[in-house]
């Protein structure tokens, strides 16, 4: 009975209740946008930058909302996200050349 109980508890597996629970998926799915990962649906690199620009305003929404309540290393992780995603969003619409 004790497997079935451990088999059960990995099914019912939930992300930790963390302030990176919200950001990760937002990073992650503005770098599938941005063609810097895998969609992991398609297999495939796909540019939609549209959806990346709307993604990086939800997190620089977060930021703005969440100014001021957030853990000095909750901060940091939210910014260094947000320079990032900028950062590539903006070699792939060409504003800064590499």
């Amino acid at each position: 009975m004790g497997a079935e109980k451990e088999k059960e508890e990995k099914e019912q597996f939930l992300p930790p209740l963390e302030f990176s629970s919200i950001v990760m998926p937002l990073y992650t799915q503005a770098l599938v946008s941005l063609g810097m990962l895998t969609d992991p649906k398609t297999g495939n690199k796909n540019e939609n930058l549209k959806l990346a620009q709307r993604l990086i305003d939800l997190l620089d929404l977060l930021k703005d909302r969440t100014q001021g309540r957030l853990k000095a290393e909750e901060e940091e992780f939210l910014s260094t996200c947000l320079y990032q995603l900028k950062w590539h969003y903006l070699e792939k619409i060409k504003y800064i050349k590499t």
